[in-house]
């Protein structure tokens, strides 16, 4: 009778233990890069390493906001709530570098949208990588990121490559407005002097003359000397795709610089946010900007939109905070293809799945466009406007 009992007894613990461990078996991880596990309740969290703060925010909090606004609009995934981890990447190597440290350092984290600047995106990428992370940034525009040579593998974007900008400029300025004669100007950061290359190289390939192809320090107090030397080249058409400072300095003071006269001033993305024309004042009055064409015609931008505007009082700020929607977007149903369920609510995220998943995204259906990645982390379906400043606004004016 007693050795009955303690059989009954044993019986009843084990079941006890089976319901306990969901009755199944448990999940395991075979993947070569390690999983990312979420117990049940536990959120999935995801970070941005984005430039939210210093002169150039308004560009990276625009991109921030479109992520928040991805997130509210999914509410939860898998039966898990959503968290961010907010870094800010400060628009330079140093800051970016910094915000991928602190991302690998957390392995909760399945994966990252940033960076917003392509200088802090060259560390960042590489160290996202080699910890087995996946990036995608909204804004990084600098040819040397999906470039087959220098690509980092955990690396993906939805903003177009210069590539494509750089073109875009040079044939607005050669035949829309006839410009022979150019000059551009660079920081020496991947970004602006990627651009200006590529604008200098089709420039030249239309027809058209570089007369000038200068560096300037991002933190320059003084760019007399720089825009002198320009001046006496005679160009028709100086195009310095920089940043907000530089950016503000260069259009101020070639207004005061003899030779300037008449000459058409073009910046690029990194200077179309409402802090570089407070900067700029009156000064930037006509200038041209190249960047992403955002006549987005879509309801999900329609309310978009209305989101931004309730949740943060004003217009987008910048012009990649689509690009940076459509990023989280396509991570949560990257997350949502490859994730491993148990039935307790587990979760087990595969980097190597995720990263595969991503890179086989195809026809993906966003607010910029249909979204295709190549196997170099190209993704976006590009468009390029060129806006003028027209009564201390933006106005896109081509194509």
């Amino acid at each position: 009778m007693k050795r009955k009992f303690l059989f009954v007894l044993l019986m009843s613990l084990m079941a006890l233990v089976l319901v306990a461990c969901g009755g199944g078996a448990a999940l395991e991880c075979d993947d070569p890069i390690g999983c990312v596990e979420v117990a049940p309740g536990d959120p999935i969290v995801i970070a941005s390493a984005l430039v939210i703060s210093g002169p150039d925010a308004q560009l990276g909090l625009d991109s921030q906001y479109g992520v928040e606004i991805a997130l509210d609009f999914q509410g939860e995934l898998l039966g898990h709530p959503l968290e961010l981890q907010p870094e800010d990447d400060g628009c330079v190597a140093e800051q970016g570098q910094a915000a991928a440290q602190k991302i690998v350092s957390n392995p909760q984290i399945v994966g990252a949208i940033g960076t917003s600047c392509s200088g802090a995106g060259v560390p960042a990428s590489k160290i996202i990588s080699d910890n087995g992370y996946v990036m995608i940034s909204p804004s990084n525009t600098a040819p040397v990121l999906t470039d087959p040579e220098t690509h980092e593998a955990g690396y993906l974007r939805t903003a177009h490559n210069d590539k494509v900008q750089g073109r875009a400029m040079a044939e607005f300025a050669y035949n829309e407005l006839g410009i022979r004669r150019a000059a551009a100007i660079h920081d020496g950061d991947p970004y602006t002097e990627g651009l200006a290359s590529v604008f200098r190289d089709e420039f030249t390939a239309l027809g058209g003359e570089i007369v000038a192809f200068e560096a300037e320090s991002r933190d320059a107090t003084n760019v007399e000397p720089l825009l002198t030397t320009v001046a006496a080249a005679g160009p028709e058409f100086i195009y310095y795709p920089v940043f907000t400072n530089l950016g503000a300095l260069i259009t101020k003071t070639a207004k005061e610089v003899d030779g300037l006269e008449g000459v058409t001033l073009a910046a690029a993305d990194g200077l179309q946010s409402p802090d570089f024309l407070e900067a700029a004042g009156a000064a930037a009055e006509g200038m041209y900007a190249s960047g992403p064409d955002l006549g987005f015609a879509n309801e999900t931008y329609d309310r978009f939109q209305e989101a931004y505007l309730d949740k943060y009082g004003s217009e987008p700020l910048s012009v990649f905070h689509a690009h940076a929607f459509d990023a989280t977007n396509m991570l949560l149903d990257a997350i949502e293809e490859v994730a491993q369920q148990g039935e307790d609510g587990t979760l087990l995220i595969g980097r190597q799945a995720l990263r595969d998943a991503l890179y086989a995204t195809s026809n993906f259906s966003g607010i910029t466009g249909t979204l295709t990645c190549d196997e170099n982390g190209d993704c976006a379906d590009p468009k390029i406007a060129v806006s003028q400043v027209q009564d201390g606004g933006f106005v896109a004016v081509w194509p």
